[in-house]
């Protein structure tokens, strides 16, 4: 795995830098905004960034949002150094997948990195099983894209297994929590509201507006579902 690490403070980089070498990532760092765009462009080959927010200069916001632009399949953890709940928002309206609150311990951002790895890389699925069909839409399981009429809709690593999800049990509403802990895993210590993010941002990429069909469902009061 090669994860691209941008954080403006140097202990705090050496700190990461350490734990993520230590766990058998390939690792490059970044000090800026800029510096991490240049590496991203120049080498295209990550797996991972991981992006402090608050930087001089072009901010992580921006920073995610250019990435996200760039390798639509990239899988993105932002930190912070605060928790209110307009930081986490804006980094997952950004197109974040993941986030990881100031102070945080070496093993949590081990596991979170090694998380969404497996979201992005789930293991190949059968002959038989490559792709789900619920019209106009078709998911690739083998190839990890969207389709609706045949056109490719990017999706980041965390929307695909959220659309993955409800397009397996299509009719059934999932309540938030097990969509959480399916798609983030049991461990994951953030709020609900980032499973409520990820599904505006899928409506909005499948051009799901208020007057028209009403694919991905929100049931009030308990989840969601995928109309058929």
């Amino acid at each position: 795995m090669k994860v691209l690490v941008l954080e403006d403070e140097k202990p705090i980089r050496d700190f990461l830098l350490v734990n993520l070498k230590r766990a058998g990532f390939e690792v490059v760092e970044a000090s800026t905004g800029e510096e991490a765009l240049a590496a991203a462009r120049d080498q295209k080959d990550f797996d991972i960034a991981i992006l402090d927010l608050m930087l001089p200069g072009v901010s992580g916001f921006e920073v995610c949002e250019r990435l996200r632009g760039m390798f639509p399949r990239l899988g993105i953890i932002m930190l912070t150094a605060k928790s209110q709940e307009v930081d986490k928002v804006m980094g997952l309206e950004a197109g974040a997948d993941d986030y990881v609150v100031k102070p945080f311990s070496p093993v949590e951002l081990v596991a979170r990195v090694r998380s969404l790895y497996r979201r992005m890389y789930p293991g190949e699925a059968s002959a038989q099983e490559n792709h789900i069909e619920l019209p106009p839409f078709t998911l690739m399981l083998d190839e990890r894209k969207l389709l609706k009429d045949k056109l490719e809709i990017p999706l980041t690593p965390t929307e695909f297994s959220i659309v993955k999800l409800l397009m397996e049990q299509p009719n059934k509403a999932m309540n938030r929590d097990d969509i959480l802990t399916s798609v983030w895993g049991q461990y994951f210590m953030g709020e609900l509201k980032i499973v409520d993010v990820n599904i505006s941002r899928i409506r909005q990429k499948i051009g799901q507006g208020p007057s028209g069909p009403q694919y991905l469902e929100t049931v009030w009061g308990f989840g969601y579902l995928w109309r058929v």
